[in-house]
């Protein structure tokens, strides 16, 4: 039960089916499950926004990709240097000559 469900999820995030996701939800929490309950209950709670991501083909994946790239940056060199070797690194991280 707990593998269709998960499945049906990953259906719904590939093929963009986010009018499907209340739906979901009532499967998932009427499966009595702790973590798919509160997963459920945690997705209701911004329930617009979930389904207009799981609908919409709009991503904030490369603004995501670049705020990871800069922290991991920053934890790179982490009390080694200041703000302008931090900049250098960003500016300069994707460049090769």
């Amino acid at each position: 039960m707990l593998s269709q469900i998960v499945c049906a999820f990953a259906r719904m995030m590939a093929e963009r089916r986010g009018t499907e996701l209340g739906a979901w939800l009532t499967r998932a929490e009427d499966t009595g499950l702790k973590p798919l309950c509160s997963l459920a209950r945690s997705l209701r709670q911004d329930f617009d926004a979930v389904t207009a991501g799981l609908t919409l083909e709009w991503s904030s994946g490369k603004v995501e990709g670049n705020v990871n790239r800069a922290k991991r940056i920053k934890r790179d060199i982490y009390g080694r240097a200041g703000f302008d070797l931090l900049r250098r690194q960003i500016l300069f991280a994707d460049w090769a000559p």
